[in-house]
């Protein structure tokens, strides 16, 4: 955040567009012109706009609140579960599935010992669990096993996400391939378009300005 790396608020360049041309249909056009911002809240946790913003949202996919639940069109209720591995993730996971509630959303969590926790991160056998990828201004060979299709098949792969997108693939070839650092900003600045667009992740917290 804050970098040269990152395409927020940053329209995307030519060579970006050059890219992205293939895969432009899986990049929002807001996060391609640089308009793109995660929505903010007021901080109390029933922020009254934001959920009225997220229902809205949620009807245009076909879900609605039935007696108290969100439901779809066939009646069958949103339901998931948080897989967590310590109290820390248990307080978040908690004071998440109150909030969610409170739309109807119902939110299991399940607490887990570190054996079950790692073999189930594994086997990919969650819904939603808490990670943190940790990020430099020089990514490289470690975005294959975050990101990639191959990745995301691949047991013990760090792809929690399951990204399968071919355009992902494509930006991390060009970002490994890349012989000069304008290429190489480029490519990672066109990979962190279609990871946003993708919206794989509900963004937790973010040390600004980090170096």
């Amino acid at each position: 955040d804050g970098s040269d790396l990152s395409a927020r608020g940053v329209p995307a360049s030519d060579a970006e567009r050059a890219l992205l041309a293939p895969y432009v249909d899986a990049v929002l056009p807001e996060v391609m012109d640089g308009t793109w911002e995660p929505p903010k809240s007021d901080g109390s946790g029933r922020d009254r706009a934001m959920i009225r913003e997220g229902l809205a949202l949620l009807a245009e996919a076909g879900w609605r609140v039935q007696d108290g639940v969100m439901r779809n069109a066939a009646g069958e209720p949103m339901r998931f579960e948080f897989l967590a591995v310590n109290r820390q993730q248990e307080r978040l996971a908690l004071n998440f599935a109150d909030a969610l509630n409170r739309v109807g959303v119902k939110m299991d969590f399940r607490l887990v010992d570190d054996a079950q926790y790692w073999r189930r991160l594994a086997d990919y056998d969650y819904d939603m669990i808490q990670w943190t990828w940790l990020a430099s201004l020089s990514p490289g060979n470690e975005q294959v096993n975050r990101w990639t299709s191959a990745a995301a098949d691949r047991s013990g792969s760090l792809n929690f996400a399951g990204a399968r997108e071919p355009g992902i693939d494509a930006m991390i070839a060009a970002m490994l391939q890349a012989t000069d650092r304008g290429d190489f900003e480029t490519a990672v600045r066109a990979l962190d378009r279609l990871l946003i667009s993708g919206r794989y992740v509900v963004p937790l917290y973010v040390q600004q300005n980090a170096r």
